[in-house]
């Protein structure tokens, strides 16, 4: 199997600082905290024993895909996780979030090039988290907002405890194009062979402040990793 995406998929701030920490992912982990998909699948069949690759990176968006994808189709692979978008829209401000034309477009030409390069390949589309959430549960806390001051996502954490019509309504412009985002993601994967949208799943899941990392408060925990995992596995496939 193989995982495309961004730092939430990379694992990032479940270790040391915001660095990756692949072995708590929700997809590709293999440590103590997390329960990730390939563990589960190790359990149906032994053979998958270290043939699980982890292409996340940090800061990578819709536009990066492509170029995972194609690094992707080299191991040959019979499954592939993607979770991608939330960097689309946690940008400097709302006007730089990324058109959701564009989105699709990037969206559409990495399962392309999955379809292509790896025909047989089951095909995971995950929904991005309800980014909208981050700022509910940690606005009132002071370790977040001290944290999201240094500049996390401020697109939508910006003067994190202002409640200002200008403040809440930027908010709301991120809470809707990420709406247009999975919009999207659903829509490709409907267009493409293999693939299966987890349904929203991961993005209704109203998540509390013990699912994000006390690094950032914006990456999941070990916690928040564990029950991705769980909810993208039950959206997900039946395996035999």
């Amino acid at each position: 199997m193989v995982a495309l995406g961004d730092s939430i998929t990379a694992g990032a701030a479940t270790c040391f600082g915001t660095a990756p920490c692949e072995r708590n992912s929700w997809a590709t982990g293999n440590g103590h905290w997390v329960t990730s998909h390939y563990e589960r699948l190790r359990e149906l069949n032994p053979a998958i024993d270290g043939n699980a690759h982890n292409l996340a990176s940090l800061g990578a968006d819709s536009s990066d895909l492509p170029d995972q994808a194609e690094a992707a189709v080299r191991f040959e692979p019979e499954y592939v996780t993607i979770l991608i978008g939330a960097n689309d829209a946690c940008r400097d401000s709302v006007d730089e979030m990324t058109d959701p034309g564009t989105f699709r477009q990037n969206i559409d030409e990495a399962l392309d090039i999955l379809n292509e390069g790896a025909p047989n390949a089951r095909i995971l589309v995950v929904s991005i988290p309800d980014l909208y959430r981050l700022w509910e549960v940690g606005h009132t806390l002071a370790g977040a907002v001290a944290v999201w001051s240094l500049g996390v996502c401020p697109s939508l954490l910006e003067n994190p405890e202002s409640t200002a019509a200008a403040d809440e309504a930027r908010r709301q412009q991120v809470a809707e194009r990420v709406d247009a985002y999975n919009a999207a993601l659903e829509a490709s994967c409907a267009s493409h062979a293999n693939c299966r949208y987890d349904g929203g799943a991961v993005h209704r899941f109203q998540f509390e402040i013990e699912h994000l990392s006390g690094v950032d408060y914006f990456h999941p925990s070990t916690a928040g990793q564990d029950r991705l995992s769980a909810i993208t596995w039950e959206a997900g496939y039946t395996w035999p």
